[in-house]
């Protein structure tokens, strides 16, 4: 999948599983219609292989960014992997220098 040209940063979610339920399925799908839909964000990639799970967000600014990490919904799915579906995770925001598509 394509980013689009204009998104200039990329958010990169990377977890290690410790349990993906129905309720993740639902939490996760809602969540990502809304960050695409109320927050700006270009698009959203997700994959899962054995108890790896890796994400890429891409985004126009830093601003919609940080909306998006204190939005109350988002924070209450945070807590709710902290606790129950993530042994551990990371995030990293970088900048897009560069990107061609062909």
């Amino acid at each position: 999948m394509k980013p689009q040209p204009e998104a200039r940063y990329v958010v990169i979610f990377r977890a290690k599983v410790a349990q993906l339920d129905p309720e993740y399925v639902a939490v996760a799908a809602a969540l990502r219609e809304r960050a695409l839909s109320q927050f700006g964000c270009r698009q959203f990639v997700a994959l899962t292989e054995g108890d790896e799970e890796i994400a890429l967000s891409y985004w126009d600014s830093k601003s919609d960014i940080l909306a998006w990490r204190e939005d109350a919904e988002h924070r209450v799915a945070q807590s709710m992997g902290k606790d129950r579906w993530y042994k551990h995770y990371s995030v990293e925001v970088t900048e897009i220098i560069r990107g061609y598509q062909r």
